[in-house]
């Protein structure tokens, strides 16, 4: 199971990809990478949106379940 955690950490290396790739769409002058770079960019935002919204569920449930007094502390 993915923890909150896990997720918004994931969803941050997908917004340091989605600035990367913003970057080279403003460095380029070439109009078939730029749709590519644009391309990119929807894919990179749509993965961010899934994952976040994988984070909220995730903390969702976490804060639903009662804490395991067995369980080892952090």
């Amino acid at each position: 199971m993915t923890t909150s955690d896990e997720s918004l950490n994931n969803a941050e290396h997908l917004l340091a990809r989605l600035e990367a790739a913003r970057q080279r769409l403003d460095e380029t002058q070439d109009p078939d990478q730029a749709i590519e770079i644009l391309q990119e960019l929807a894919e990179l935002a749509k993965e961010v949106e899934s994952e976040l919204q994988r984070a909220k569920r995730a903390a969702e449930t976490e804060a639903a379940t009662p804490p395991n007094p067995d369980a080892p502390a952090d």
